[in-house]
C-alpha cells in the first residue's frame, strides 16, 4: 500500500519555500518517541517501509490502514460518546495523539463537529478546565512571574519557528465571562480554527494565556482551580504585564502574527489600538466580528440596490463586538466614499444599556463608544423610538438580550425600508435578539437576515429562505494567513476592507437573494484562499509586505498561497540524524511537541 497523493512530490515552482507542504517531510524520531509525536504520528497508517526505517515493527498491529479508514473508525468512537462535553474531551485526546487524523476527521464532519470543538461546547470545556485537566497545552504566563516571560516564550522555538500566536487574558470568554487560566483553551481553539480553515501549520502556532488572576468567585473558591487564586490585577501593573509579553514575543518571534482574543471590554480595544501600529496584530472580537458582518452588509446592499455611503445603521449592544462592527463599517464607508471617518461615523447609531449613546454620558462611555456618541438627542432613546426617528436600513444585535427585536421593532423597520437588514448576532442561540422565523413573519418576508449562530432554513409564504451565519471563522483565519505569508509589518484598515470584499464576493445571495448573505463555513478553506490573496495584494500595494517572493500574477499567487497551506494528509517521512535535525524534525514545535529527551 503506497501513497499516490500528487503533493508527495515537491512542487517544482514553490517547493523550496519554508512553508511548502509538498514532498517528503524530515523526521528524527523513531519507535515510541515517534508514536508520541502528534505531528508526525500516523498510527496504523505507517507504511511497511516507514515501519522498518523508523523502528516501528512490534509497536503497531500488522495491518496497514489508510487515513480514510482511520477516520471511519474515529468517527464511530466519537459518535459513541454520551454527550457534547465527552465528545469535546475525546477530540482533545485525539489531537494529543495524531494531529492529521484529528483535523481530517473534523474536515470530513465539519457541520457536525464545529459546535463541539468551538462554541458552544468549548465554552463548557473552558468552564471545567481545572476539573478536566490532563496535560498542559500552551504557554502559561502569570503576572507574579513577569521576570520569566521571555525565558518561557524562548523555549517555544527559534525566531523563524512561530507564525501565529493567539493570546488571551481570559476575562471575557465566549459570552461566559471571566474564566481565568482556563482561557488558555480559547487560544488553543482559535488556533485549531486557523489550521482547519486556512492551513496555518499547527506546529508553528503558539497559544498563550496571561494569568492576571480572576474575579470569578466560583473559581476563586474552587480548591481544584489551577490559576492564580487572587482578584484580577488592573491598571498600570496589568499594562506593564501585557507590554512585557508583546515585547518579548515580538523580539523572540519577529515574523509572528499576534491575535488578541477575549480580553475584557475595558482592555480589548485599548490594547489593539496601542499595538496595531507597531506590530502585525488583530483582535477577533473587535475586528473579526466587524469584518464578517460588513461582508454580510455589502451583500445585502447589493441585493437591495443601496450604496454604503447612503445607508443608515443602528447597533443594539455596544460592547467589543458592537463597536468593532461600527468601526469596520465606518472605515469601509470612509474608504469607499472618500468621507472622513468622523463623517462616516454619523451614519451609525449605537445603543447600549443607557439607550442611545450620547456624549453627555461622559466617562461612562468607553474609548470606542465615544467615537459614535451623539451630541444631542431630543426624543426617547430606547430602541423602538430610535428606529422610528432614524428609519435605518440595517439593525445589528450584539446585546445578548433575548427577544429584544420585537414585532414592533421589526414592523417599524419594514415600514420605511424595502429590504431591511436585520442581524441578531448574540451568542449562544438562547441570547439571540430574535428568531429568524419571527423576523421573516413580522417583516412579511422582506428582511435580509444574518445570525450569530447556525439556524435551519425558514419557510414563509411557500418560499424557503437560507439563514446566513456570521461566523468569524470565514474571516479571521484567511486574514491571518494573508498576514503570515506576506510577513506584513502591520494589518491596515485597507487590508481588512480587502478581506471583507473577498468574502462578500463569495456570497450566495449575489446569485439568489433567498440564499445566505455570506458563504457557508463548509466552504471556508476556499474562502480563506481568496481572503489571503486579497490581504496579500493590499499589503503589497501599501508597502507593508516584507516577504520578497510574492508572485505578481494572480494565478501564480493562488498556487503560491495553496502550496503553503497545511492540510491533513500523511506526507512521506524521511529519516534524518537527530543531532543535525531542526526542532520540527525532532517533534519539539507546536503545543503538542514531544520533550527534547524523548
Amino acid at each position: 500500500m503506497s501513497s499516490q497523493h500528487p503533493k508527495d512530490t515537491k512542487n517544482p515552482k514553490f517547493g523550496h519555500l519554508p512553508l511548502s507542504t509538498s514532498g517528503p517531510e524530515e523526521c528524527a524520531l523513531t519507535g515510541t518517541a515517534l508514536l508520541r509525536s502528534p505531528y508526525h504520528n500516523k498510527g496504523s497508517a505507517f507504511l511497511p517501509s516507514e515501519r522498518n526505517e523508523f523502528k516501528l515493527y512490534g509497536h503497531l498491529p500488522p495491518n496497514v490502514q489508510t487515513l480514510e479508514e482511520q477516520v471511519r473508525r474515529a468517527y464511530q468512537q466519537y459518535s459513541s460518546r454520551s454527550d457534547e462535553l465527552a465528545k469535546n474531551t475525546f477530540m482533545e485526546s485525539m489531537k494529543a495523539q495524531n494531529e492529521v487524523l484529528y483535523y481530517k476527521l473534523i474536515q470530513e464532519h465539519l457541520k457536525d463537529m464545529f459546535p463541539i470543538i468551538y462554541t458552544p461546547t468549548e465554552g463548557l470545556a473552558i468552564q471545567n478546565y481545572s476539573r478536566l485537566f490532563r496535560r498542559p497545552e500552551g504557554c502559561f504566563l502569570n503576572i507574579l512571574d513577569k521576570g520569566r516571560i521571555e525565558d518561557n516564550l524562548a523555549q517555544r522555538g527559534n525566531p523563524d519557528d512561530v507564525d501565529y500566536i493567539v493570546v488571551t487574558d481570559g476575562e471575557e470568554i465566549l459570552g461566559i465571562g471571566d474564566q481565568g487560566v482556563g482561557g488558555v483553551l480559547i487560544s488553543v481553539a482559535k488556533l485549531v480554527l486557523t489550521t482547519l480553515c486556512a492551513g496555518i501549520h499547527p506546529s508553528r502556532t503558539l497559544p498563550v494565556v496571561l494569568d492576571c488572576g480572576t474575579d470569578n468567585r466560583d473559581l476563586l473558591n474552587d480548591e481544584l482551580y489551577l490559576g492564580l487564586r487572587q482578584p484580577r490585577v488592573r491598571g498600570q501593573e496589568y499594562d506593564d504585564f501585557v507590554d512585557a509579553f508583546v515585547q518579548s514575543a515580538t523580539k523572540l518571534f519577529p515574523k509572528a502574527y499576534v491575535h488578541f482574543e477575549d480580553f475584557g471590554l475595558s482592555n480589548a480595544r485599548r490594547i489593539l489600538d496601542r499595538y496595531r501600529s507597531q506590530i502585525s496584530c488583530f483582535n477577533d472580537d473587535v475586528q473579526g466580528t466587524g469584518c464578517i458582518t460588513l461582508a454580510a452588509i455589502m451583500s445585502g446592499l447589493h441585493v437591495s440596490g443601496l450604496e454604503l455611503k447612503d445607508m443608515r445603521m443602528v447597533i443594539f449592544g455596544s460592547g467589543s463586538a458592537g463597536i468593532g462592527i461600527a468601526d469596520q463599517v465606518r472605515d469601509a464607508i470612509a474608504t469607499e466614499s472618500g468621507k472622513s471617518k468622523n463623517d462616516a461615523a454619523k451614519q451609525i447609531w449605537c445603543l447600549d444599556k443607557p439607550g442611545l449613546l450620547l456624549k453627555s454620558h461622559g466617562d461612562a462611555l468607553t474609548t470606542g463608544q465615544k467615537v459614535f456618541a451623539r451630541d444631542d438627542w431630543e426624543g426617547q432613546n430606547d430602541l423602538l423610538s430610535v428606529i422610528k426617528e432614524i428609519k435605518p436600513h440595517i439593525l445589528i444585535g450584539t446585546s445578548t438580550k433575548p427577544k429584544a427585536f420585537t414585532e414592533d421593532v421589526i414592523g417599524e423597520m419594514s415600514k420605511h425600508v424595502d429590504r431591511p437588514m436585520i442581524f441578531p448576532l448574540s451568542n449562544p442561540t438562547r441570547l439571540h435578539e430574535a428568531d429568524p422565523k419571527d423576523i421573516y413573519a413580522w417583516s412579511q418576508g422582506k428582511a435580509l437576515i444574518a445570525t450569530g449562530s447556525p439556524f435551519p432554513p425558514v419557510s414563509y409564504n411557500g418560499r424557503s429562505y437560507e439563514v446566513a451565519e456570521c461566523n468569524n471563522s470565514t474571516a479571521f483565519p484567511g486574514i491571518g494567513l494573508g498576514c503570515v505569508l506576506a510577513r506584513s509589518k502591520f494589518l491596515s484598515d485597507k487590508m481588512l476592507v480587502a478581506a471583507v470584499k473577498a468574502i462578500a464576493a463569495k456570497s450566495p445571495a449575489l446569485e439568489d437573494p433567498n440564499k445566505g448573505l455570506v458563504p457557508d463555513v463548509v466552504d471556508v478553506r476556499e474562502i480563506s484562499v481568496s481572503v489571503a490573496m486579497a490581504v496579500i495584494g493590499q499589503a503589497v500595494e501599501e508597502g507593508l509586505a516584507t516577504e520578497e517572493e510574492i508572485p505578481k500574477d494572480e494565478g501564480e499567487l493562488e498556487e503560491w498561497v495553496r502550496e503553503q497551506m497545511w492540510e491533513p494528509r500523511y506526507r512521506p517521512l524521511v529519516r534524518v540524524d537527530r543531532e543535525k535535525a531542526g526542532k520540527h524534525a525532532r517533534g519539539e514545535l507546536g503545543s503538542g511537541g514531544v520533550a527534547e529527551q524523548a
